[in-house]
């Protein structure tokens, strides 16, 4: 019989017997305690006998295992490739926009340009192959990340949508070694398109609504830095993890502009039917250079581009996965 009455075991007294790890020992063998000093009290639950102290409660402990198919050695690291293709995509494009700003550009800034570029470098060909895969590692991750709810509310559609984003930029980078074009459409082609359909002018105005919140969302993870959230920072040193922290919030906040730009022209659009008043990455750049004191402001912006491209190759080293 067992009494829930703590030290007292069935008639037996504490001075003769302790419970530990699953069996009964004398308290002065109980993790090194010594006779007569108190190691912790009995809980008895279903007629089980459960340690109630720190040291014993370590034995008891137990952790959920992994799922696999997310935690595999493999798909991690495609991955953290991901996270490198994604820096390098921005890489060029923050140097295309910067040609831009400066008058010696000739290849839009663009993620189609930046792609483009990349295969026109030596060996670009095998470059631009591993660019691909890494983009299709970056896809396939937040699309799972999506589907199996590991992120919830308003961070699961955004993984969805960017999946969706990344895999199509994995499409357009296969199309270019194909050598089929890489994609002919562009912002106003498509616009078009969907200003045709059944309430395709709600749509596009939607589109562009969507994507300024978007950009508010990523200004507002720049300035309160929670991208940081998503980090090891416990495996970063102090001045690691101002540096991680100064390159994302600069390259949020580009990220910011640059999505509120093209979801307020998508809304022009939609509101003058006017699929010319759509414009894309590029158009939304060539906008800022347009503008009062474009060059300086486009350089600004592109400077945050490179930022966020040097942040996310620092992403695929610290990037929880």
């Amino acid at each position: 019989m067992v009494t829930p009455q703590t030290g007292q075991i069935g008639g037996w007294s504490s001075s003769t017997a302790a419970p530990y790890a699953g069996g009964l020992a004398a308290p002065s063998t109980v993790a090194g305690a010594s006779t007569g000093e108190h190691v912790g009290e009995v809980r008895v639950t279903e007629g089980l006998l459960e340690p109630f102290n720190d040291r014993a409660m370590a034995d008891f402990t137990v952790r959920p295992k992994p799922v696999a198919s997310a935690r595999s050695c493999g798909f991690e690291w495609l991955a953290r490739a991901g996270f490198v293709a994604r820096g390098a995509v921005y890489l060029v494009i923050g140097i295309l926009a910067i040609k831009l700003a400066t008058g010696s550009g000739s290849v839009n800034p663009s993620q189609q340009g930046a792609l483009k570029t990349v295969a026109a470098q030596p060996f670009g060909r095998v470059l631009l192959i591993f660019v691909a895969a890494g983009l299709a590692g970056y896809a396939l991750w937040r699309l799972v990340r999506a589907l199996r709810g590991v992120d919830h509310g308003l961070d699961r559609m955004a993984a969805l949508a960017s999946g969706v984003v990344y895999a199509g930029l994995c499409a357009l980078a296969v199309e270019i070694l194909l050598g089929t074009g890489g994609g002919s459409g562009n912002a106003k082609s498509t616009t078009a398109g969907v200003l045709g359909w059944p309430a395709g002018t709600w749509l596009v105005g939607i589109g562009g609504a969507v994507l300024v919140g978007v950009g508010l969302d990523q200004g507002y993870r720049g300035v309160s830095e929670d991208f940081l959230d998503d980090s090891k920072t416990e495996e970063m040193s102090s001045a690691v993890r101002a540096w991680i922290a100064s390159l994302g919030t600069v390259g949020y906040l580009a990220r910011m502009v640059v999505f509120v730009l093209v979801g307020v022209f998508l809304i022009r659009a939609a509101v003058d039917y006017n699929p010319d008043k759509a414009v894309g990455l590029d158009g939304a750049l060539a906008k800022v250079d347009h503008a009062s004191y474009g060059p300086l402001l486009l350089g600004v912006v592109a400077a945050g581009l490179i930022a966020f491209g040097v942040y996310s190759l620092a992403d695929s080293r610290y990037r929880r996965i």
